[in-house]
């Protein structure tokens, strides 16, 4: 039983170092068997996967000889069952959050053709301040304009030459 412990502590173990070290065991292994199973294992052989299957099989085979009076064969059979579906859980469960979408990012292109409001006088020769509606929520761009834009004057976006700027022109009304 004690093998089975020390073996289930490891798994802890290197389940704490996969959070430390995300991704280090795909980056040793990076290749190794692409070309005999042509990608059949990606995700199977991350630490998270292997921490879970080497933790649970010490802790299953643990549990089925100290609380079950199981032998070792029996006992070593049933953490190798029990790790191999915590293997099989947490890889699924990490392909579901890898799936996982957010939605899209909004970007300078979408504030094109939007309206907003002067909140700093824009001269001709440089950089004013307007608000205008990105994604639902108000936000204050650079603006710089062909014109002189007086504060308060309504804006029509033109073009946004980089994240924090945009091009306007009045809006006659």
């Amino acid at each position: 039983m004690v093998w089975f412990l020390g073996l289930g502590i490891t798994g802890v173990a290197l389940l704490a170092l996969s959070l430390v070290f995300d991704g280090i065991l795909e980056g040793i292994l990076d290749g190794a068997l692409d070309g005999a199973l042509d990608g059949a294992l990606d995700g199977l052989l991350s630490l998270p996967v292997v921490a879970g299957f080497v933790a649970m099989t010490g802790f299953g085979g643990a549990i089925a000889a100290g609380g079950f009076g199981a032998g070792p064969v029996a006992a070593t059979a049933v953490g190798v069952g029990a790790g191999a579906g915590t293997a099989w859980l947490t890889y699924r469960f990490s392909r579901a959050l890898m799936r996982g979408s957010t939605a899209a990012v909004p970007s300078g292109n979408d504030l094109v053709g939007t309206a907003g409001s002067v909140v700093t006088a824009i001269p001709v020769d440089g950089y004013g301040e307007v608000l205008l509606r990105l994604a639902g929520q108000t936000t204050k761009f650079a603006a710089r304009s062909a014109g002189p834009v007086a504060r308060g004057a309504e804006v029509w976006v033109e073009s946004a030459p980089s994240a924090t700027s945009v091009v306007v022109r009045p809006i006659d009304r």
